[in-house]
């Protein structure tokens, strides 16, 4: 019985196994025939193909989908790479780029921290809602806080110094950015009007401020 050439499939692809050591050019006359007698079986289907057995061109592997197009009805919708190597180079750059993308937009978390929650993340995040006492919040990015901030919050955690935190309500217990921590007097400051603040690092010192225009322009992200 001839080898060289097996078709393994399902309803959603197939998987073509060549011999690793037969002339391509014999290969694609065993291909040519195998898929000749095996035409009935792909009526009109659309499927993923893969091969394995053997390393392929990209220009060996065109010439294989021509070879099954003309012998065929069956349509290869894609051919899936099967390269452990070049898949785990993939997956390391398709990872560090979502990392990278993380980092720019952030995450969010919708509703209030209550005490003793601890919410931890990768990137910077954008709360909905409130920290109160108790509650914490860890970012290797910087905060956000879209509502009261009372709890203890930690931006840059990774060593960030160019991290910040910005609340519409500032009342932290702690706020640490890098390696600087700030804690809240003893006595709150009894404010009468409540302004969106933002806590940023400079020269090893945390200074919370105003947001206005003058402090978003000076944001590094």
């Amino acid at each position: 019985m001839d080898n060289s050439v097996i078709i393994k499939g399902n309803k959603y692809g197939i998987v073509v196994v060549l011999d690793n050591e037969m002339s391509f050019a014999e290969l694609k006359i065993k291909i040519r025939e195998k898929f000749r007698e095996s035409s009935k079986f792909f009526d009109n289907a659309e499927m993923g193909i893969s091969f394995e057995g053997r390393d392929l061109s990209n220009e060996e592997q065109r010439e294989i989908l021509d070879i099954i197009s003309e012998e065929t009805q069956l349509r290869i919708v894609c051919v899936i790479d099967t390269d452990k190597e070049r898949e785990e180079i993939f997956k390391k750059t398709l990872d560090e780029k979502l990392m990278e993308l993380s980092h720019t937009t952030g995450q969010f978390y919708k509703g209030n921290l209550r005490s003793g929650q601890v919410l931890e993340s990768e990137s910077s995040i954008i709360v909905i809602g409130d920290v109160n006492p108790g509650a914490s919040i860890v970012s290797k990015g910087n905060i956000v806080v879209l509502g009261t901030l009372r709890g203890t919050v930690f931006a840059g955690a990774s060593g960030n110094t160019n991290s910040f935190v910005v609340a519409l309500n500032m009342q932290p217990g702690q706020i640490r950015i890098a390696e600087s921590i700030a804690r809240s007097p003893d006595e709150p400051v009894v404010e009468d009007e409540k302004v969106p603040k933002i806590a940023f690092l400079e020269d090893g010192n945390i200074y919370i401020e105003p947001l206005n225009k003058d402090a978003i322009n000076d944001i590094n992200l």
